[in-house]
This record gives structure tokens, sequence and C-alpha cells, in this order.
């Protein structure tokens, strides 16, 4: 029984050991999971309200998804883009159609993206605009999360995440969010690309003023400077539609992929955007080893066959309807605002009350999992797969737990 007792703050010490720590977990250790619930060694069930930042938005190991896995796994597993490999056009023709796009770039991780749309803006700029060697800028918002590279941080205004890793990579200019006048300004001759959240997740899911994201549209036509759209969180059915954007009525010139792409199974990522983009790349100027991996594309097809019937993005914007309504009915009773679209939401408690981390730690103990940023701010981010009854359950215990 004592042993019993002892396993999980045992579990989490181990885990800790031999671990640089660049993380601070809740202290849950986790050993199997399914659908939108997860269970620790001690055989104790949570609601899953993090869902991998959205990795894992169709849920712990859709049985679609892992079925395609397993297959794969039996076949091939990976070549390197040195060949070809039968999983790769099907994947590529298949998202591209899903973005609206005529090629795309898979790559592994969402920094990784990233890194790919500013060395392919850059490249555009100089081969297609005529911006002198070496001039290019690309203009960024404060409290952005694009990833943590050296390259990335250099333009990341959260301390955490910047200081101390420099000197920095330069060629960035960094404006207010939300702010179309400080964007104008900021963008001069040399500007290659804006690159944007629709909605910033780490920030606290914070969603731009409305018809902010459309002057940006028509600001980067009129100046012949690219869209880039961070997907990355907010795409694939998360906040109600196949991409962010879409609810704004916008079509960025590249999107940002990740996350989700992978089923929550392998890091997939890749960059989509229109020949006269992504054409500027030629053999031997961009690569990836593991990138587009007959695994990765196996699995990550599937993705994109579950978000082309639009299931998802109609579950996501139905519940999130539900589950908005019930944390909206939560303002003045421990939340001080709620923001959000679809199934993620920013939730900023009442600091007299409690810190985000100890709402944290409360939920999980009522068995809810969900994580904290920035102070008093939680995100819940649930996978697409739960139902009207596990949202309910969710606010529930947050009620609980802000009461208490």
């Amino acid at each position: 029984m004592i042993e019993d007792m002892l396993r999980t703050p045992a579990a989490v010490q181990d885990s800790e050991r031999h671990t640089a720590h660049n993380y601070h977990p809740l202290p849950v250790v986790i050993t199997s999971a399914e659908g939108a619930w997860v269970t620790d060694v001690d055989g104790n069930r949570y609601l899953d309200c993090l869902a991998g930042y959205s990795a894992l938005n169709f849920g712990h190991r859709h049985p679609t998804l892992v079925a395609a896995a397993h297959a794969q796994l039996d076949r091939l597993t990976l070549t390197s883009r040195a060949f070809i490999h039968d999983q790769f056009a099907d994947f590529c023709r298949e998202l591209a159609a899903l973005c609206g796009k005529d090629l795309v770039l898979p790559m592994n991780t969402g920094a990784e993206a990233v890194e790919t749309g500013i060395k392919v803006a850059r490249k555009w700029g100089y081969q297609v605009k005529g911006v002198p060697a070496g001039q290019a800028n690309i203009v960024v918002a404060e409290g952005n999360f694009h990833g943590r590279t050296t390259t990335i941080v250099s333009f990341s205004t959260d301390s955490d995440a910047r200081a101390d890793f420099g000197p920095y990579t330069p060629g960035f200019r960094i404006v207010p969010y939300g702010d179309l006048a400080a964007l104008t300004e900021a963008i001069d001759e040399h500007t290659v690309a804006v690159l944007l959240e629709p909605i910033q997740g780490e920030q606290g899911v914070v969603v731009p003023p409305e018809g902010y994201l459309p002057g940006v549209r028509r600001l980067c036509t009129e100046r012949d400077v690219l869209f880039i759209a961070d997907e990355i969180q907010s795409g694939l059915g998360r906040t109600g539609a196949t991409f962010a954007c879409e609810q704004e009525g916008v079509v960025p010139d590249m999107y940002l992929l990740g996350k989700a792409l992978g089923g929550g199974i392998v890091p997939v990522s890749a960059v989509a955007a229109d020949a006269d983009v992504l054409g500027v790349l030629k053999p031997g100027q961009h690569g990836s080893t593991f990138g587009g991996n007959p695994l990765a594309c196996a699995v990550a097809t599937e993705v994109v066959r579950l978000l082309a019937t639009g299931e998802f993005q109609r579950r996501s914007a139905a519940l999130g309807e539900r589950l908005h309504a019930g944390l909206r009915g939560l303002i003045g009773k421990g939340l001080v605002a709620v923001r959000g679209r679809g199934l993620w939401a920013g939730l900023d408690i009442d600091p007299a009350l409690m810190s985000g981390r100890q709402a944290c730690e409360r939920l999980m103990e009522r068995g809810v999992l969900a994580k904290d940023t920035h102070g008093s701010t939680i995100r819940l981010a649930p996978p697409l797969v739960i139902t009207e009854e596990e949202i309910d359950h969710a606010v529930a215990q947050l009620t609980a737990v802000l009461a208490d």
C-alpha cells in the first residue's frame, strides 16, 4: 500500500533526475491514453484539455491514424529525400488541395516550418521582388511564439524564451499585435513578409481585433509583401475552421503547419504556398533527412482526409460554443476574461485568487489537465473528439476550483 502511494512521486522524481530542467511539468506521470482521456501510473484518469498544444486534435490514438502508422511500420519508415517513396505524392497533393495552394514542402517540427518560411520569404524577396542582397526584413508581432531556434527567439518578446541566447539574428521588425497602423509604418521597400499567428496561442489565446487580419492581407497585397500565417497551433480544425484565417475571410500567401498534422503520432510540419513563392527553392538549397518520410506521410495523409470531410471543423465550432458559453458564465466568479475560438480558450484568473499554475494543479487533483501561461492565465485546448458531457465536466471542475 505504501509503495502504491509513493508510485507517482517516485516516478516524477525519476523523470527529473537525468533531464535538463527546461520544462516545469505538472506532477502526473501518464502511461496510457485514448480519445480525450489519459491514465497515470496509479490508474487515475484525467480529461486532457491541452491535447499536446493542439498536436492531438484528433485525440489520443485515433484508430484511423494508428492503423495507418501500424501498416506503414510494416512496410517502410525512411528513405530520405534522396529517393521517392510511394506515400509522398498523395500527402503533398492532398495537403496542397486542403490548403488551396500549388506546392507543399514537408518538414518535421513547427520551428522547422517557421525557419523554412523565413528562408523562402527572404529568397523570394531577393529573386522576385528585387530587394538588394542582405537587406530583407520581416515584420512580426509582439507576444509572438513561433518556436525556440536561435533565429526565432531573436524576434521573441518573451524574456524567458529570449534572454541569454544572443547574439541575435537581425532582419526582423516587431510591432504591436493587432495594430494595423504600426504594421503599415513598419513595412518599407525591403520588407519581404509579415509573419503572424492568426490567434496568438502561447500569449494566452489572444484573438486580434475584428478586421485586423483582412487589413493585413490588403496591406501585404498593396505593398508586394508575403503574408505568412503561422497556423501551427490554430490550424487544422482547432478554431472551428480548417484554418483560423478562414474565419476572417483571409487567404495568406503561405501557411505554416505542424502539430496536429502528425496526428499525435509522429512530428510532421509543412509549408504550403503557390509555385511563384515556394518555387524559388532549388535542389540543395533547403531540406531535411526526415522531412516527408514515409511514416510521417502515411499518418499525415490520413489527417488530411479526416479534415477533408469537415466533420472535425464542425465539431470544434459547435462544441466550442458550448465551452465558451460555460466559461463566460464564470466571469466575475473567479475569471476576469475569456478569449478564443472553437475548442481553444485562454482564461484570465483573478490573480488575487491564485496563479495559473495553482489553478492547473487544482484542476489536476480534480482529474482535468490544462496548462498555465503568463502568470494567472491558463489555456484549454481539448481534443476535437471531446463530447458535450466531457466539456460540461471540465467546466464544472473549473467552477469548483474557483469556488474553493
